[in-house]
């Protein structure tokens, strides 16, 4: 589930502005910094090579990056105050989302041990549904969910949904599977909740919450033209028949109205009350507590009327325990290295060349194609740490990029990714470049569907 303070990531900007001053981009520290870097993000690319988690070489790298920067400013007769006050405006930044994506993780968690996404996966089993109604309904349901689950977690469910219906025809588990992680990154591109990069911007406050429905359009081209074009290579034909059928545990639909409620505070405090998005989810996360105090009591009187004298204990901390802290930690020392190049004035030289050499609509396609190699969360970062003079449009621009640019490999998505490990084989690098070209049409129809469509947000 999941990349501010009152004036969230704007703080991002200022921290560049302040910071860009130490002027080291040609200097051995600004060099060796830029080194660190791009080895940690190499280890990252191999993870699965070297067997390290991801987040411990951008956390080392992030350490020493800073260390180096701290320890420049503070020679004798230097002054470590600027790059203290540059490491708080990032830290500050990242304790935003930590707090953010820990309440919608473990939201996430809480409705998927109460059974709920098992009921969705056996309602589309018993229903009969063909290989290609299969197709769609599961595109078109991962498109609707990840604006508010997120991408990763609305391609993680989905994909148990097929596996659980059709993990005995290869060939449509491929097809699925690409189709999915196209659907959830296109989905995630029109709502804050959809990414992180969507969350950082509208953190950012360049795009306001309902301004990012302006993207729906676009985003549903994004996903329908590769769609489209893979339908006529879906196999005919249904799957077999199974009686599988979970119940929705007690407390289950409760959870989910509580999320919602979670969502609505966190818009409405965002919006009319100013206040910064944590602060609506750890309300939220109270709501939750209260609820599962509920299911506690419940499921202990039913416990001991079955004559079980010591029940097991349901207990929302003991889910929080269960989130992926590897991708937590990942954001800060993505957070910390992106924000220890700003500081260095690395991201003011990138911004130059690319911003002020290719012109902003180039460079915004530019960015999205570069996130299928590079992830989009450092890539949405850097762009935030340019703060480059963009007009609405243009920020919208490239918002829509770096989240469906992703889908360009599978590598490019935390939800491309997430699927190679749940696919069994079946989805790979390979078979997802088999695609590309097509999902490239795909990223082309809504870059120009939403200059046409959204003209009006473009400065004359």
């Amino acid at each position: 589930m999941t990349n501010d303070l009152a004036m969230p990531l704007h703080a991002a900007a200022t921290a560049a502005e302040a910071t860009s001053t130490f002027g080291l981009t040609a200097h051995p520290v600004g060099w060796i910094a830029l080194g660190l870097f791009v080895l940690a993000y190499a280890a990252v690319i191999a993870e699965e090579r070297l067997r390290i988690a991801k987040s411990k070489p951008v956390m080392l790298a992030a350490g020493l990056m800073w260390g180096l920067i701290a320890w420049w400013t503070a020679r004798p007769e230097g002054d470590a105050s600027p790059a203290r006050t540059a490491f708080e405006h990032m830290f500050l930044e990242y304790s935003e989302v930590f707090f953010f994506l820990v309440v919608a993780m473990t939201y996430v968690t809480a409705i998927g041990e109460r059974g709920v996404f098992d009921a969705l996966r056996d309602q589309l089993v018993r229903r009969r549904f063909g290989y290609r109604a299969l197709f769609w309904i599961t595109g078109l349901l991962a498109f609707l969910i990840s604006p508010v689950l997120d991408n990763l977690t609305t391609a993680l469910v989905m994909s148990a949904v097929i596996l659980a219906v059709c993990a005995e025809n290869p060939r449509f588990v491929t097809l699925a599977f690409v189709n999915l992680v196209v659907a959830a990154n296109a989905g995630g591109a029109w709502s804050a909740f959809g990414d992180i990069t969507t969350l950082m911007v509208w953190q950012a406050r360049k795009v306001e919450f309902a301004q990012f429905f302006a993207l729906f359009v676009p985003s549903l081209v994004n996903w329908l033209v590769p769609a489209a074009i893979m339908h006529f290579s879906v196999p005919a034909g249904r799957p077999d028949a199974t009686a599988a059928r979970t119940p929705v545990k007690v407390g289950g639909f409760g959870i989910c109205f509580a999320f919602a409620l979670t969502i609505a505070i966190t818009v409405a405090g965002r919006q009319w009350l100013g206040m910064p998005a944590a602060y609506g989810m750890l309300t939220g996360l109270a709501l939750l507590n209260v609820i599962a105090s509920r299911i506690e009591r419940k499921e202990r009187v039913y416990a001991l009327a079955q004559g079980q004298p010591n029940p097991s204990r349901y207990s929302i901390f003991r889910i929080i325990a269960n989130a992926e802290w590897d991708t937590l930690l990942f954001f800060y020392g993505v957070f910390a290295c992106v924000g220890a190049l700003a500081a260095l004035g690395y991201l003011e030289l990138a911004s130059q060349a690319l911003y002020g050499g290719l012109g902003y609509t180039w460079a915004n396609t530019a960015i999205g194609v570069l996130s299928a190699i590079v992830d989009n969360i450092p890539i949405m970062f850097a762009v935030l740490g340019m703060n480059p003079p963009m007009d609405h449009g243009q920020w919208l621009l490239v918002t829509l990029t770096a989240g469906v640019g992703g889908s360009l490999l599978s590598i490019g998505s935390a939800a491309g990714v997430a699927l190679m490990g749940a696919s069994r084989g079946l989805y790979t690098f390979g078979a997802h470049l088999r695609w590309s070209g097509v999902i490239a049409l795909g990223y082309a129809a809504s870059i120009l569907v939403h200059l046409w469509l959204n003209a009006r947000h473009f400065g004359g």
